[in-house]
C-alpha cells in the first residue's frame, strides 16, 4: 500500500485531456495525489507522465467508465494502494448529438442509450463501486461533472442563453446526473461525504470547440472548489464558480 497518510487521494474519469487532465494538474498542485482514469491506458501513462513532470504525484490506470471489468478494477486498485478514496471526479462524458445534425424527433434511440451509458449509468455504477473507499475517508468529496444544459430550469426559458442549444441525449443524460447527484447526497446528508453537481462552463475542448470563451484553467475551477470543499461546504448543489445554478 503507498504510503499517502495525511495526503488525499483521487480518482478523475476522462483524465487524460481536457478539463480532466487540467483538473488533475490543479490538484496536483495542491499536493493531492491524483489517479488519473483513461479509456487507453496509453494515453493515461501519457498524462500521468506530463504531471509528474509539473510536480503532481500522479498514476494512471485504465478505466473505460463503462466497462464493468474496468470500474471493478480500479476499485480494487485504490483499496489495495491507498486503503481508501477522498475524491472522486465523475468528468468521463460523451456528447454523441454534438455535430450530428439530430432533431429531438430524429434522435436515434441507440445514440440515446450510448450517452446515458457514459454519462449517467457509468457514473452510477463507478459511484457505488467506490462509495465504501470514499466512506473511509475523514472527509469524502464526490463532485459529478455536468453542464448548464442538464437544468431545465435554464434551459427552458425563451430568454435563456441557451435555450436555441438543445442536444436532447447529452442534456437529457446530465439532467439524469444531476437527480442522482440530489439523490445521493440526500442519502449521504449525515455523513462527511458532501456531493455536488458542477457546471464547468463553456471551454476551449473537443467538445467545446475553441469558439468557447473559457480556458482550460478556468473549466477546472469549479470542480476543484467543490472536491476541496472545506467540513461547512455546500452538499447537494449545482455550482459554476461561485454561483448556484437551478436544477
Amino acid at each position: 500500500m503507498s504510503d499517502t497518510k495525511g495526503t488525499k487521494v483521487a480518482l478523475i474519469t476522462g483524465a487524460n485531456k481536457g478539463i480532466g487532465l487540467e483538473t488533475a494538474r490543479q490538484l496536483g498542485k495542491l499536493g493531492v495525489t491524483v489517479v488519473v482514469g483513461s479509456r487507453e491506458m496509453r494515453r493515461g501513462e501519457e498524462a500521468a507522465e506530463v504531471l509528474r513532470g509539473v510536480g503532481v504525484d500522479a498514476r494512471a490506470i485504465q478505466l473505460d467508465v463503462t466497462s464493468e471489468a474496468d470500474c471493478a478494477a480500479a476499485a480494487k486498485y485504490i483499496g489495495r494502494e491507498f486503503g481508501r478514496l477522498d475524491i472522486l471526479i465523475n468528468n468521463a462524458a460523451v456528447n454523441l448529438d454534438q455535430g450530428a445534425g439530430y432533431e429531438t424527433s430524429t434522435t436515434p434511440v441507440e445514440a440515446i442509450r450510448e450517452t446515458f451509458e457514459t454519462n449517467f449509468f457509468a457514473v452510477v455504477d463507478l459511484t457505488q463501486r467506490l462509495l465504501p473507499l470514499i466512506r473511509k475517508s475523514e472527509a469524502g468529496r464526490i463532485v459529478n461533472v455536468s453542464s448548464a444544459q442538464g437544468s431545465l430550469k435554464l434551459l427552458a426559458p425563451k430568454d435563456s442563453t441557451i435555450y436555441a442549444t438543445k442536444t436532447f441525449s447529452y442534456d437529457a443524460s446530465k439532467t439524469a446526473l444531476n437527480s442522482f447527484t440530489l439523490h445521493l447526497a440526500h442519502e449521504l446528508k449525515g455523513t462527511k461525504i458532501k456531493v455536488n453537481s458542477v457546471h464547468p462552463g463553456w471551454v476551449k475542448t473537443d467538445m467545446g470547440g475553441q469558439m468557447a470563451p473559457l480556458e482550460l484553467v478556468d473549466g477546472a475551477k469549479t470542480s476543484v472548489r467543490l472536491a476541496t470543499l472545506g467540513e461547512d461546504g455546500p452538499t447537494g448543489e449545482y455550482f459554476h464558480m461561485d454561483l448556484a445554478l437551478p436544477w
